[in-house]
């Protein structure tokens, strides 16, 4: 039986962990967040390994995706 996964809702204000993202993202992206790591959830994106990550927007406007591991409450 499937679990069921306790996603961040959509239009929810996150802030991302920069110490659980700083190894898989480029320096222009760690730049961003460490400006302003808030970002508000847009959207769900399906990975690779079958898990679900956040799409979210950032303050400068911009849309990247996160782990749901990667982010807090903002």
């Amino acid at each position: 039986m499937p679990q069921s996964i306790n996603l961040t809702k959509i239009g929810s204000r996150i802030k991302i962990d920069l110490d659980k993202v700083q190894d898989r993202i480029s320096g222009d992206l760690m730049k961003k967040i460490s400006t302003d790591p808030r970002g508000t959830v847009l959207d769900y994106k399906m990975t690779d390994g079958g898990g679900v990550g956040l799409v979210v927007k950032l303050a400068d406007g911009t849309n990247n995706w996160f782990f749901e591991n990667e982010i807090g409450r903002g």
